[in-house]
């Protein structure tokens, strides 16, 4: 198995779009109203918005293939492009989408590394996210790889209140 990590730009735009919709289903439509679920995806992963995303100096996305196929992306945000108010010393992984198939591969665990790789080069201490309180999968993988709960947040999908852990984890430089 050849696993290639690149950089995005704006030419993957329909890439990050099907693999955002689909990635985001199969983690989490078993759990939602199918109505809220594509209220949500039709809302969340429109080019307009993704375009957004990838022009913002403040983010970084990185597309990952497993033989040649796409198999996941990463989402990176610092400064303002962070989802929650933090510190100017703090990274946030906004995003680690692994379509079903290439789960349990180690393709989470290199992506992460590419986001510690990103934090060091970008001078950062620190490096937080958002785990939806029932993703037992992603918590497990995050408390593996040393992050501890911080906070918490409200997520809606729908009327639906959902909470998401903030986890963070200190880094060498």
């Amino acid at each position: 198995m050849t696993i290639t990590i690149r950089q995005c730009t704006s030419e993957n735009l329909h890439q990050l779009q099907q693999i955002g919709r689909q990635t985001f289903y199969e983690t989490f439509h078993e759990h939602n109203k199918m109505e809220d679920m594509k209220a949500y995806l039709a809302k969340a992963f429109t080019e307009e918005k993704l375009l957004s995303e990838l022009l913002n100096p403040n983010s970084e996305f990185f597309v990952a293939y497993v033989d040649g196929a796409i198999a996941a992306y990463l989402k990176l945000n610092v400064g303002d492009a962070q989802t929650e108010q933090m510190e100017d010393r703090d990274l946030e992984i906004e995003r680690i989408y692994i379509l079903q198939e290439f789960q349990k591969s180690g393709l989470g665990k290199q992506l992460y590394q590419k986001a510690v790789e990103r934090a060091q080069t970008l001078e950062k201490q620190r490096i937080w996210l958002g785990v939806w309180e029932k993703n037992e999968n992603a918590l497990a993988f995050y408390e593996k790889m040393g992050f501890t709960r911080f906070g918490e947040h409200s997520f809606f999908m729908g009327d639906d209140e959902q909470m998401d852990f903030i986890l963070v984890k200190s880094i060498e430089a």
